[in-house]
């Protein structure tokens, strides 16, 4: 048990969910997306899961990806009767995006646009021109649900001074 005052111990990232309205609509970007199938398809009823995730007896078509880097993408369509959209607005509290490394952003954005990403800055990625990241290349689109997917694109490395 921890006492006042102690770190956290999480040794690392296990997955990232995504509450959906349509568990199909969801697959049907990040499959093509990715280029991959996801790895497993269910249906989650087990009596635990409702204790743990505030809905008794709750019934969710689940579907786990896998995500570049050794994560997962769980998608969660939960089966109850009064879902709500939240508001699609990156700056509205508990809005949460997901942001992939790229090697190529403009790549990316034109991928995830032709899965049906609908992009925020209809010209592409921008260039991140200060801070710690200058250099480096960045999108926000929105995917399914109004679910935000930012890319990052590195900045390149620079030579050592000899």
């Amino acid at each position: 048990m921890a006492t006042a005052g102690e770190a956290a111990s999480a040794t690392g990232l296990h997955h990232v969910g995504m509450s959906v309205a349509d568990l199909d609509a969801a697959l049907a970007f990040w499959e093509p997306f990715l280029g991959v199938p996801a790895r497993w398809r269910t249906v989650l009823d087990r009596p635990y899961l409702g204790r743990h995730v505030g809905y008794p007896g709750v019934t969710i078509r689940a579907a786990f990806i896998d995500l570049p880097g050794g994560n997962t993408l769980e998608l969660l369509d939960y089966q109850v009767p009064d879902k709500a959209q939240i508001p699609d607005p990156t700056a509205n509290p508990g809005n949460v995006h997901l942001c992939l490394t790229v090697a190529d952003a403009a790549t990316a954005w034109q991928k995830a646009v032709d899965c049906g990403a609908r992009p925020i800055v209809p010209e592409g990625p921008v260039d991140i021109d200060g801070g710690p990241n200058a250099g480096a290349r960045a999108a926000y689109l929105r995917v399914h649900d109004g679910i935000t997917l930012e890319f990052f694109q590195p900045a390149p490395k620079r030579e050592a001074a000899a």
